[in-house]
């Protein structure tokens, strides 16, 4: 259910604003974009798991944070994120 560290270092360097930068408000949505998606589709396959589904509305709610600091920080560079991960407002 969690992404490997191929995919998570291709994130970070795909997102990344700088040379060695893995703590951006970029970088955290794009992995946790990366996450809500690979549990989005196992609930496709096991509605019954409560206790993993808490973590996906943890994990929603803390990328929503880091969106909303984008935005209230600069209004292009959120545009540029939600077209990039392709997700809607």
């Amino acid at each position: 259910m969690s992404i490997t560290a191929e995919e998570k270092a291709r994130l970070i360097k795909e997102f990344a604003t700088k040379e060695g930068d893995t703590g951006s408000p970029e970088v955290q949505v794009a992995i946790l974009t990366s996450r809500i998606k690979t549990l989005t589709e196992h609930f496709k396959t096991n509605k019954k798991d409560n206790h993993s589904r808490r973590g996906l509305l943890k994990m929603v709610a803390l990328r929503r944070k880091l969106l909303d600091y984008t935005r209230g920080k600069d209004e292009a560079r959120y545009a540029d994120l939600i077209k990039r991960l392709e997700i809607r407002r």
